[in-house]
């Protein structure tokens, strides 16, 4: 399981907002650079693990 925290105005934008920082995150550890850790509205995550890739048709989001 993923688990990532912000604020988002809707169920479908807190969604996006996940998928960007999973994205980013799998990136930097891709390129060996540090994984980005918050964006300034607040979403971000805190490490990656290769293999464990983001089921994005499972994708929830709640209060």
């Amino acid at each position: 399981m993923h688990v990532f925290t912000g604020q988002a105005d809707s169920r479908s934008a807190a969604i996006k907002a996940a998928h960007e920082v999973y994205d980013a995150a799998r990136a930097a550890a891709e390129a060996g650079l540090e994984i980005p850790h918050g964006r300034p509205d607040g979403w971000g995550t805190c490490g990656y693990r290769p293999g464990w890739e983001l089921d994005r048709p499972a994708t929830k989001a709640g209060p």
